[in-house]
């Protein structure tokens, strides 16, 4: 690739330690004893706890250290199953929580640390959007108690400051930030990693590569954002086939793992931006709306779609992706290398064996309305390179892939 444009540039890197390989959960002991926590609670969902032995070996790693375990976790944190989870940390006066499971758990988990210090509702500490004036977060001050992760699946939800609950009254999504819930370590257990089958690997992995895709996209990345999101975007490409080819194989879900990981590093080195905005938005709502459309198929619908209403306003952007991607020839002009670099995600996924369509997740032709309605005021999409004029530009990208 060319060498990008950057003047200068900071990186703040935060303290999180990884332990990955076979029986790796019994590092979970010197972790929990490092910050000195003494009760844990242990947080889960349903499939976790009943058909996998893994809380069992959580137990066997951490002993009395363990004062309860919150096996109510579910799909998209709705902030009543979080709720749960903060009466039962309560109960049992948790000083630390261990997530096990994929995005979900993660995310419950961060949830439980937020409501179980700060005083107010999920809707009083959550993003405000008020009409005409930028996004506001409110500064969540309150100190948390520390999380530890055991994963399941590679997601990038692991080592995020942001904590996305869903409303279950209004199905928007609510979004809480605040560093200080990042992750004191994260576990990458071979046993752990392979309880996920094939088809969960891919749906939590996919939205990284399209976090990479619209990361590489800025003609602006420092040295360190650059390195990591090439090395991510290798190892996404070598790995994601594999998961079907290779289904018992751990290096391959560790490497996702690490792709995802990297991903996270590079956006706190700076490579966030607006490329895709509109995809996460779109992505957002889309999981929200419809539970049966899971979070990756939400991205692998909409990230072809999202780039190709993109093009006009970033096709220089997109001819780097292409560049990173592999599959932009000699004598293309960026217009040229933007659309196939579409095409080449569209035709990865759908190799992948994931859905492009929202007909094949469940969406009928009603539905555009009011996921492109909701999409609206999404964080997301005030940072899309091409400014969104109406809801109908959305409706747009969506009946595309009707």
């Amino acid at each position: 690739m060319t060498p990008n444009a950057f003047d200068s540039f900071r990186f703040v890197s935060y303290p999180v330690r990884v332990h990955a390989g076979t029986d790796a959960i019994n590092s979970l002991a010197g972790e929990v004893d490092r910050l000195k926590s003494q009760r844990v609670l242990v947080v889960c969902g349903q499939s976790v706890a009943e058909k996998t032995d893994l809380v069992a070996r959580v137990k066997a790693a951490l002993g009395d250290r363990v004062a309860g375990v919150f096996s109510g976790g579910k799909t998209g944190s709705p902030v009543t199953s979080v709720l749960e989870g903060v009466a039962v940390a309560r109960e049992v006066d948790a000083d630390g929580i261990v997530a096990v499971g994929g995005g979900s758990a993660v995310v419950t988990a961060r949830g439980i640390t937020i409501l179980l210090a700060e005083k107010g509702t999920a809707q009083e500490l959550c993003t405000q959007y008020h009409e005409g004036k930028p996004p506001v977060s409110p500064r969540l001050m309150a100190p948390k108690i520390p999380n530890f992760i055991v994963l399941t699946t590679a997601t990038t939800a692991v080592t995020r400051a942001g904590t996305a609950l869903i409303d279950p009254e209004s199905g928007h999504r609510l979004e809480l930030f605040d560093p200080k819930t990042r992750p004191a370590a994260v576990i990458w257990d071979n046993q752990a990693l392979l309880t996920a089958p094939p088809w969960l690997c891919l749906n939590a992995t996919v939205s990284c590569f399209t976090g990479v895709a619209a990361a590489l996209q800025r003609t602006d990345l420092n040295p360190l954002a650059e390195s990591d999101l090439l090395e991510a975007l290798r190892l996404l490409l070598e790995n994601l086939p594999e998961v079907n080819l290779q289904p018992n194989d751990p290096a391959v879900r560790i490497n996702l793992c690490a792709a995802a990981f990297l991903y996270n590093r590079a956006t706190d080195a700076g490579a966030g931006g607006s490329a895709l905005g509109v995809v996460t938005a779109l992505a957002h709502s889309l999981d929200t709306r419809y539970p049966e459309c899971g979070h990756g198929d939400a991205y692998t619908i909409l990230t072809a779609p999202g780039m190709r209403f993109n093009a006009e306003s970033n096709a220089a952007g997109q001819a780097r992706f292409a560049q990173a991607l592999g599959v932009k020839k000699e004598g293309m002009d960026d217009c040229q290398a933007a659309s196939i670099a579409a095409d080449a995600i569209e035709e990865l996924f759908k190799g992948l064996g994931l859905p492009v369509r929202l007909s094949q997740v469940g969406v009928p032709d009603k539905g555009i309305d009011l996921i492109a309605l909701d999409a609206m005021t999404d964080f997301g999409l005030h940072r899309n390179v091409r400014k969104i004029q109406n809801v109908d530009e959305l409706k747009g990208i969506l009946a595309s892939v009707k």
